[in-house]
This record gives structure tokens, sequence and C-alpha cells, in this order.
């Protein structure tokens, strides 16, 4: 069975996960360059069957019909590339989903980076929830990485400085 299609740019589909997405899921989340900017005690994927417990995870999320975890395929390779995600951001006093905040976020393999496709992906993020009717987007970032706070800024969001707000981390957020 295809997986779902998302939404799609020029060089991208954005899509459901499907299981033989896990040695690649795997192979993004164990590398520690990945995931030292992610969630508020950074840890590495440690095992195979960790990427095919997360590949069930995110799908169940992305039932939602505008919330999701996505697979981010480049089309000329059909390699994924990554992640992209459209998520509610978690309430502060209880760590349940926020009321109307919501974030987009990506990760990518050490290979798609430097090419613009984080910046693709999360611009058909937040096209897709605007057209659903989001009034704005957030986008928290890690002080030091640089490259994602890169990609904020090519996405036109606006710095509203540093916060622990969300994630239990000082992060630096982003409006658009």
């Amino acid at each position: 069975m295809e997986p779902k299609v998302v939404y799609e740019t020029d060089r991208l589909l954005v899509r459901d996960w499907v299981a033989a997405d896990g040695d690649r899921v795997f192979d993004i989340y164990r590398r520690w360059e990945v995931a030292r900017w992610l969630g508020s005690d950074p840890k590495v994927m440690t095992d195979r069957d960790s990427a095919n417990r997360v590949i069930d995870r995110w799908n169940e999320r992305n039932k939602d019909p505008l919330y999701g975890v996505w697979a981010v395929q480049e089309r000329e390779t059909d390699t994924v590339a990554g992640t992209v995600l459209l998520v509610p951001l978690p309430d502060p006093s209880d760590g349940t989903a926020a009321r109307g905040e919501v974030e987009v976020g990506w990760h990518f393999h050490p290979d798609a980076w430097g090419r613009g496709l984080a910046t693709e992906a999360a611009r058909g993020a937040i096209a897709r929830g605007f057209k659903a009717g989001l009034a704005q987007i957030y986008a928290v970032v890690r002080p030091d990485n640089a490259a994602s706070l890169a990609v904020c800024r090519r996405l036109g969001m606006r710095s509203l400085g540093r916060t622990s707000r969300w994630y239990d981390a000082e992060l630096e957020s982003f409006l658009i």
C-alpha cells in the first residue's frame, strides 16, 4: 500500500511513514549530530526496533487531519531526507497540548543538510497549517543550532527571543 502523500513541493513528497522507512529512521536518529538538538534530554536512538515503534507512534499522530510528523522524501532519488512536523506545542503547566500554539519543526539526515530541504519542507508545512486556518505557527530551536536558526530566518519567522516555556529547555522561539 502506498503511503498517503500529505503535500508536495518542487523537490519533495511529504508523506506518512511506511515500515520500509525504518532503516532510514534509525540511521537519522542514531546520530548524535541530529539527536543533540532534540528534546529536553537529547538521546540517540539505540536500536532498530525503536525506529519501528516511533514510526507507529508518528503514523498514529498522523491520523489527525491537521497535525503530523511526516517523512520528507526527495523526488529525484526517493530517499527519505528527514522529518517535518506540525504539532501542538506542550502546555507549559502540564505538558498537554497547548491551546492554539502550534510548532513547525524539522529533523534531517546529515547527507541532506545544506541543500534547502528543511526550509522547503517547513515552508510547505506552514502553508498547510495556514490553509487549515491556523493564525500563527511557532518554531523552537536550541540557541546554538545555527543551521535551524538560519532556516527560521529563511522562512521569514520573527524572533521572539529565548524562552524556557516549552520542553524544559531554554530555546530560541520564532513566530510566523
